[in-house]
């Protein structure tokens, strides 16, 4: 884009407002240009290279940035199997909870190959979902025991003998309560552990951005003190003394 403007000779001069020039590199910003303007020529391009290096780090750190916001959330899987299974009030709906765990881990096993950044957060979501079905398992026992508990307890009744009725009632209540009570602490156990897990990855991403941005300076700088070396050591040079002819 362009806009176009009357010179002082009545011809039309182009000004190109666009930040990036044909080639498709982005061109330096007012501040660059007024730092290049009290560089010596000789400095300039040294100097003009450093400054694209570190934008371009920038750049790419948004952009690893962003994909982390964007990234699929692998700890998701393991509250959705915990909160199917917390709300399973049958056998058949525990089942339902643990197949749909085992499918997730199925495919979280596939998804470690693909994407290694995240292996460490798709593991520690696959034993989320691990814990998940051996807990259907301990639920499918529970609640065929209730079942049977209810059962007796309506052969006691009526059977007129209320009081073991009463008793076995309690006892019923009792038991289901306290599993209540522990299901509702895995669902947050599994709530928090995501949040930890989440925590470390964008630690883990934090610290790999760091060792890659120290690892482009330490280049950087070794290659800005051979080109001084190599500048001094040509300064320093002496210049061939001129000849001499002697005519007799």
């Amino acid at each position: 884009m362009g806009i176009s403007a009357v010179g002082a000779n009545g011809y039309y001069q182009e000004q190109t407002v666009s930040s990036q020039n044909a080639s498709g590199q982005t061109a330096p910003t007012r501040g660059e240009q007024d730092v290049l303007a009290g560089v010596p020529e000789e400095d300039r391009k040294t100097l003009s290279e450093m400054i694209k290096e570190a934008r371009e780090q920038t750049e790419q750190r948004e952009k690893m940035l962003q994909q982390t916001k964007t990234h699929r959330r692998y700890g998701d899987a393991a509250i959705l199997a915990c909160s199917k299974l917390a709300r399973a009030r049958s056998t058949g709906e525990v089942d339902a909870a643990s197949g749909y765990a085992r499918r997730q881990i199925a495919q979280l096993r596939a998804a470690k190959g693909s994407d290694p950044d995240n292996a460490d957060r798709i593991q520690a979501a696959i034993n989320q979902l691990q814990k998940t079905v051996n807990r259907a398992g301990r639920k499918k026992r529970e609640l065929s025991q209730e079942k049977a508990s209810a059962v007796r307890q309506a052969r006691l009744e009526k059977e007129k003998r209320l009081r073991e009725a009463k008793r076995l009632r309690h006892e019923l209540r009792r038991r289901q309560t306290q599993r209540l009570l522990r299901e509702s602490g895995y669902l947050r156990e599994t709530e928090i552990d995501n949040r930890q897990q989440d925590h470390l990855a964008a630690s883990r991403l934090e610290l790999r951005t760091q060792m890659q941005e120290l690892s482009s300076a330490a280049q950087t700088s070794v290659e800005s003190a051979i080109q001084g070396y190599a500048a001094s050591t040509a300064a320093e040079t002496p210049s061939p003394a001129p000849e001499i002819s002697v005519q007799a």
